[in-house]
């Protein structure tokens, strides 16, 4: 089956798309995800805490009201209201800064919200054209549609952090997400919601669901919580976890 990737860097990463069926190679299928990727440009447009004259930037500093904000940023907003009580705190976009005021910082969710928006908008595109499997990386957190039936499973590896080099799942998805927060690829980043310091209960948290979202905000919760969101993460419905902890060892949460 044809095949081709399509790579952007973008919300300071690179985000890849791979696409699967009869003319992936063609201008119809690369018009089709260049348009993803200019809705993920305008996403971090809004988004971005680096650009300083970024909406969510003029918010965080005080410069604009968040009440008065685009629509796309209020509904992100509500969206981390409801992340925040799902993890029962353990996920927040309200975090202290350097004084311990708490800014906004929605970064936790928007990315896995927008490129599951982007990926749906591709999947949209293409199934006026036949049947297409497509895949989304951003930055190592993955989301997979299979509309083929002639195709196999994505194959997804879940990597050691304490070895990249080695993997310590390895899963199959036609439908679905795969999300992982931890320390191996960009150090001590997130930062604990209750204490306003960096997580380090754990190694890594990845997170398998039906949508990149939840997957992402769990995970991020899951890596925060330690081993003692164990019972919590094992009432997700739909969701799995692998945890990885400083000694190495693994565990496999079942929602």
């Amino acid at each position: 089956m044809p095949r081709r990737a399509f790579v952007a860097q973008i919300m300071g990463l690179p985000i890849a798309f791979h696409v699967r069926g009869p003319l992936a190679r063609g201008a119809v299928v690369e018009k089709a995800v260049e348009r993803a990727f200019d809705e993920l440009r305008a996403d971090d447009d809004l988004f971005s805490m680096w650009k300083p004259d970024s909406p969510v930037s003029r918010i965080r500093d005080g410069r604009d009201s968040l009440y008065d904000a685009p629509l796309r940023i209020r509904r992100v907003a509500a969206l981390c209201d409801e992340a925040r009580q799902r993890t029962g705190g353990a996920f927040s976009a309200w975090l202290p800064d350097g004084r311990g005021v708490p800014r906004f910082d929605p970064t936790g969710l928007v990315k896995g919200w927008a490129v599951e928006q982007a990926l749906r908008g591709v999947v949209a595109r293409l199934d006026t054209l036949g049947a297409y499997d497509v895949l989304v990386n951003a930055g190592g957190d993955i989301a997979v549609h299979c509309s083929r039936t002639d195709t196999p499973a994505w194959a997804i590896a879940v990597e050691d952090p304490r070895d990249r080099r080695r993997v310590v799942q390895r899963l199959e998805l036609r439908t679905g997400a795969v999300a992982t927060s931890g320390t191996a690829a960009r150090g001590r980043h997130i930062t604990d919601p209750s204490t306003g310091e960096p997580a380090n209960k754990l190694l890594s948290a990845t997170v398998i669901g039906p949508e990149l979202m939840w997957a992402d905000v769990y995970a991020t919760a899951a890596f925060v919580l330690g081993r003692s969101g164990l019972g919590w993460l094992a009432t997700r419905p739909a969701h799995a976890a692998v945890l990885v902890d400083h000694d190495g060892s693994v565990t496999t949460i079942r929602g």
